[in-house]
Formats: structure tokens, C-alpha cells, sequence
């Protein structure tokens, strides 16, 4: 898997015929001439998403405003057999929206209306280019909550975050996306348009095709609307952290706490490369001498919140923690979620150049995938930090590391690759949350075999016969 960033990218078949005047004249003629981007130099912000080390420049880019616009956008690109890429935001973390075999890029983060926000229903009605923080802010303001909580929420939209079904720091509680997606407007490659689900939380007529839509990172369709489910508010929080010598112990503290039953809003770590990234970026106060650090949080009614964080607390010290600390209040909570949430940018800070990788193994996996890390790591000379979602088993070993270093990016590429392999061996996947892409495509057929390969391409044709829709990504 030598090189594999840059052997994906630019490969690729080409649309035929060729782009032509009479193509974009057309798509201005449908969106107005502000709304349809040609030139170089505008192109440029559109042919990489967060993925470091892909890129591809698009032909065209498009920003429509509304179904009917998509649905001809789609139409004009089935007449001219011309990849189409959906994108929202392009926070993603596996290059799903850079567009490798060029064509459209269909940005639609001009649909960005809360539609309906319904405390009695329990849902909302969003565009796709609604912010999950916006989102969040909106139920909050009706006593409700949007469970979902990625990492990059301030900016990640709606829509990708289906597309994706993007996880978060709450994902061992309340599930993930696809637990909170009751029903889509969906935009086929031929420009018909449906709804698949509706405003029930049970509905089990004919296929799901919410759920296979969920995940698909636009090759099956594009998102134009989606009716999400939402949850009363819980009444309080409390967090706490406990710092031990290695991510073994922690390991074993995470097993303890989910055997007796408790089932935590927050179970986080961080490992002591990570611990001392974040505290040179942030000063938390965090512990360096630690070897990893376990974050543990709850909501709900106060008193149930309470023995339960005490409980957690009880459970860390029985399994040797070094030392253990409960928030005192709303702003410390706050400050030790920063510390797991600015893992990232304060590893960024360490070199020019910033690797996340996000695999999952089942729980009890954990320490050993780590240690699986380690030694990799130690393999190749690569300097990788690792935090994550202790709860869920879901891991994001990260390396720092030079732009301009050649061999030291072919080494990570080599090390993550055998990242990959490691997780899948330990009845894992090569992606808990961030999906496939482009960045992950060569270990998809690894995860599922030839005979599930095969069944997606199929499943693939059946929603987008010219295969335009985000092509060389999934079942493509």
C-alpha cells in the first residue's frame, strides 16, 4: 500500500464528451451565472476536503439553492455523463468529497434552513446544509436534544454528517447518525426525486432506504432534506477524569464501568503523547507524567448523574488510577472536554502536516489495538499519538510529521496500512466513523470480501445506472 494518497488521487475515468461551453451555459441558465464556478483559480478551494495528501481539481462547481435545482443539475449531468460530487462543508476526514475523477462538485451548503423544529413530534426538519451546531442550538431552544456530536461540529453539516454517518463523544449512549435519521428527500443520479421515511420512529414499509441512504457518502443520491429525530434535554451533567500509567489500565477501567451496567454519555482517552500535546496547547492542568487519561461523563436527572459519576470515579480508583478528579462545575466540565475535543489541533500544532486515522475494534480490543499502534509505529520510526472514543472502541491513532518528507510519508502511509489490517484482524474495521473515501477504498474490499464488494456495486447501479454519483468511492 505503498504510496497510497498519491497513487488515488488523479485517477479515474474522465466525463465524457469533454466539458463544453454549452454545459455550463446551461447550468447558469438553471442556477444563474454567479451560482456556476469554471475558473481556475475559483475551483481550487473545492478539490480537497480536511483529508491531507488529496486533491483533485473539479471542472465545475455549482451552488444550487433548492430540490428543484439539484434535481436539474443531476439531469444536465446524466445528459453529459459527468460526475457529479455532492459536498457540504468538506470536513471529512476520508476525502469523500474531493473529486477524483473531476466533473461537478455540487455544493449545497446555500440550503441551510431549519424547517421545523417540533417539541410534541420530537424532530426537526432541516436542509442539508444546516450546521450540526446549529442544529444543536435550535433543539436546545425547544428543551430538546440533537444526540450526535462530531468533533467538528461547529462547522459539519447536516447533510454530510448523514452522508457519513458521522459518530462523536456521545456515540456509546446515544448511538450515531443513522439512530437519528427518521426520513430523507433524496435527489436520484437521474434527477427524480423521493422521500424515503417520513415523521415515524416506527416504519417498516419495504426497504429502508433511510438507513442504506445513511452512510453512502453520495453515491446513491443526493440529500436534500432530512427529518431527524431529537430527545428531551437531560437536566444535568457531570464529568470527571482519571489519569493512569498506561492505556492498558485504562482499558481495564472502561471494561469494569460497562460491566456494571453503566452506560456513559462521555468515555474518552487520551494517550501521553496526546495529554502533552494538549496541555502545550491548552494548559489544562492536565497530568504529563500520566501515561494515558480516561474522560468520563453522564446526564440526566441530578441524582442519578451523581451516583453514576461517583460510581465511575470509585470504579477508576479500584483499577490503579494514578488520580482521579470530578468537575466542580459547568466550566471545569468544560475544560475537560476541550482537552479530548482540541486533541487534534493542538497534535497539528507538533508539524505542518497532520494524519488522522479513525479504526474501531470491539471493546475489550482496545488495549491490544493500541499496543498494536505502538509497536507499528515504533516499525516504521513514526511518531503517532492516539486518543479516541473508549466507550465504542472507536480510536484515532494521528501522526505529525513534514509536507516535504518523502520517506517519512511513505513510512505512515506503510504504518497505516498496517493500522488498518491490525483493526480488521481483531474483528474490526478500518472506519468507525468517518467513512470510506477515497483514503480508505483499497482496505473495503479487505473488511468485506468479494462477495459484499460486489453486492454494493450492484446496489450502486440500481440508484445510479451511468454511475455519475461520486464515482471511485464505495460501491463504484
Amino acid at each position: 500500500m505503498a504510496g497510497l494518497h498519491r497513487a488515488i488521487v488523479g485517477r479515474g475515468p474522465k466525463a465524457k464528451p469533454a466539458f463544453s461551453k454549452v454545459l455550463v451555459k446551461r447550468l447558469e441558465r438553471v442556477l444563474g451565472e454567479e451560482n456556476v464556478r469554471v475558473g481556475a483559480g475559483e475551483l481550487s478551494a473545492f478539490s480537497r476536503d480536511a483529508t491531507p495528501l488529496f486533491s483533485h481539481s473539479p471542472d465545475i462547481v455549482v451552488f444550487p439553492a433548492t430540490t428543484t435545482e439539484v434535481a436539474a443539475v443531476l439531469r444536465l449531468a446524466s445528459e453529459f455523463r459527468v460526475p457529479v460530487v455532492p459536498r457540504g462543508a468538506g470536513s471529512n476526514l476520508c476525502a469523500a468529497t474531493v473529486p477524483t475523477c473531476g466533473g461537478i462538485v455540487l455544493v449545497l451548503t446555500r440550503m441551510d434552513k431549519i424547517l421545523e423544529v417540533s417539541k410534541d413530534e420530537l424532530l426537526a426538519r432541516v436542509q442539508p446544509g444546516v450546521t450540526t451546531l446549529e442544529l444543536g442550538k435550535a433543539a436546545s431552544q425547544a428543551g430538546l436534544l440533537f444526540a450526535p456530536d462530531p468533533g467538528s461540529k461547529t462547522v459539519s453539516t447536516v447533510g454530510g454528517n448523514i452522508a457519513t454517518c458521522a459518530g462523536g463523544l456521545r456515540g456509546l449512549k446515544y448511538g450515531v447518525t443513522r439512530n437519528y435519521v427518521l426520513g430523507l428527500e433524496l435527489v436520484l443520479a437521474t434527477g427524480e426525486t423521493i422521500r424515503t421515511g417520513g415523521r415515524l420512529w416506527k416504519d417498516v414499509a419495504g426497504y429502508d432506504l433511510t438507513r442504506l441512504v445513511t452512510g453512502s457518502e453520495g453515491t446513491l443520491g443526493v440529500i436534500t432534506e432530512a427529518t431527524i429525530a431529537l430527545l428531551p434535554a437531560p437536566a444535568t451533567t457531570g464529568t470527571g477524569v482519571a489519569y493512569f500509567d498506561d492505556l492498558s489500565a485504562a482499558g481495564s477501567a472502561v471494561a469494569r464501568i460497562i460491566s456494571q451496567g453503566i452506560v456513559p454519555a462521555t468515555l474518552e482517552f487520551l494517550d501521553s503523547t496526546c495529554i502533552g500535546a494538549v496541555e502545550d496547547f491548552a494548559g489544562l492542568g492536565l497530568r504529563r507524567d500520566a501515561g494515558a487519561l480516561l474522560l468520563f461523563g453522564d446526564d440526566g436527572d441530578d441524582d442519578i448523574v451523581s451516583r453514576r459519576i461517583r460510581r465511575m470515579a470509585d470504579i477508576c480508583q479500584d483499577q490503579s488510577a494514578i488520580e482521579v478528579t470530578l468537575a466542580s462545575g459547568l466550566a471545569e466540565a468544560d475544560d475537560l472536554l476541550a482537552a479530548r475535543r482540541c486533541s487534534l489541533p493542538a497534535l497539528a500544532r507538533k508539524g505542518p502536516l497532520t494524519i488522522l486515522e479513525d479504526v474501531a475494534v470491539p471493546r475489550p480490543a482496545i488495549p491490544r489495538m493500541v499496543a498494536q499502534i505502538d509497536q507499528i509505529a515504533d516499525r516504521y520510526g513514526v511518531k503517532v499519538g492516539t486518543f479516541g472514543h473508549a466507550g465504542d472502541g472507536n480510536l484515532h491513532p494521528t501522526c505529525v510529521l513534514s509536507p516535504h518528507d518523502d520517506a517519512a510519508i511513505e513510512a505512515a502511509h506503510l504504518a497505516f496500512a498496517d493500522v488498518f489490517a491490525a483493526a480488521i484482524a481483531l474483528d474490526g474495521t478500518p472506519s468507525g466513523e468517518h467513512g470510506i473515501g477515497a483514503a480508505k477504498l483499497p482496505f473495503l474490499a479487505q473488511k468485506l470480501g468479494g462477495e459484499q464488494m460486489s453486492l454494493l456495486r450492484r446496489v450502486k447501479t440500481a440508484f445510479d445506472p451511468a454511475g455519475i454519483l461520486n464515482p471511485g468511492k464505495l460501491g463504484s
